[in-house]
């Protein structure tokens, strides 16, 4: 122990007993010093990390979006693509019951032949009209060019202005879409 020290506080000197402790002082500095500066590391790191989970997030809402987005657009084509399909399917049969109407307005020697036509052909409207496919264009209507397609003008004062006077081809339509426009004569 020292005695030389005037107010007669006791410490131990080190550097006396052991020669080879080393002064730890100056590192304990150096890390004392080197502490600020890692603190001011971390929250660079954990801003980092924020931004890195803000981007990700943000990527996720995103694609969320554009995956609504898409089954939702989806959704509308394959609604689209239904009446579309059934509109070009019922198209292709017009012509059948086009040629079963002709085929009854002809005199038949075998009335039960002509019964069966009759069925089949009863049938088919049946079926248009359980797919919601409407017949239109009979004379006396009067003359619509958004259905109707004049092929013939005929002067008739029996009839009134812009009025059927003969259908040459039926139209139909499915709700507000024309299937095939009527084909007719319009008297005056």
């Amino acid at each position: 122990m020292n005695n030389n020290n005037p107010k007669g506080e006791r410490y131990l000197d080190t550097k006396k007993q052991d020669p080879q402790v080393e002064d730890t002082e100056l590192p304990q500095v150096e890390e004392a010093e080197s502490k600020p500066q890692e603190a001011a590391e971390e929250p660079t790191a954990l801003e980092q990390l924020e931004e890195e989970y803000r981007q990700l997030n943000d990527r996720y809402l995103r694609t969320l979006a554009e995956y609504d987005n898409f089954r939702k657009r989806s959704s509308k084509e394959r609604e689209a693509i239904y009446p579309e399909a059934k509109a070009d399917t019922v198209k292709e049969f017009l012509t059948v019951a086009d040629s079963f109407s002709r085929a009854l307005s002809f005199e038949c020697a075998d009335a039960e032949f002509k019964k069966g036509m009759e069925m089949i052909h009863t049938a088919l409207l049946g079926a248009f009209q359980k797919l919601g496919v409407e017949a239109f264009g009979k004379p006396g209507e009067t003359f619509d060019p958004s259905l109707h397609n004049a092929v013939m003008h005929v002067e008739d004062d029996s009839l009134g202005e812009n009025t059927i006077a003969e259908v040459f081809q039926e139209g139909y339509r499915m709700g507000d879409k024309v299937l095939r426009y009527a084909m007719v004569k319009v008297a005056n």
